[in-house]
């Protein structure tokens, strides 16, 4: 079986997708998966910057240091170079979608919609909140990487 590689995708890639690619990166090792992650947006306006302070610091109240990450746009490459490309919500679903090219091999989907109560819904933007809501934001992303990761353990089981 290939090697999943996984792809979270928001808009501006400094909130939402890095602290999902975070907890993605958290579950995955603990659970022993081997698996390529990254996060991309879908608009270019933060290319080359680092996550939001708040994300920066949430993620580190979980033991995840993201000051590392930089920015980047969602590239034609990525629909063959990953195997799972998540959106956070359901206009970015849309972007993907759109931007797909047509001989493009990856699985497109809705993020929380791996999580059976969540599912349909958009994770929760903390850009214009307080710290709370990004601590919502990686509550949500950290439900949906445990569940992709016993996804993931799963399918490899056979």
């Amino acid at each position: 079986m290939t090697q999943p590689a996984i792809l979270f995708v928001c808009l501006g890639n400094i909130c939402r997708s890095p602290l999902a690619e975070a907890a993605f990166r958290a579950r995955a090792a603990d659970a022993g998966l081997d698996a390529r992650v990254d996060s991309a947006g879908t608009a270019g306006w933060h290319v080359g910057d680092p996550p939001d302070r708040r994300a920066q610091t949430t993620a580190l109240r979980h033991g995840a240091d993201i000051s590392r990450y930089r920015g980047r746009q969602i590239e034609t490459a990525d629909f063959h170079r990953f195997t799972h490309i998540f959106a956070l919500d359901q206009d970015n679903l849309t972007s993907l979608r759109q931007s797909a090219p047509a001989d493009g091999t990856a699985e497109i989907g809705l993020l929380l919609d791996l999580v059976d109560d969540l599912r349909g819904q958009p994770v929760a933007d903390p850009y214009y909140g307080d710290e709370a809501g990004f601590e919502r934001t990686w509550d949500q992303v950290d439900a949906a990487a445990q569940a992709l990761v016993a996804r993931l353990t799963r399918d490899r089981a056979g």
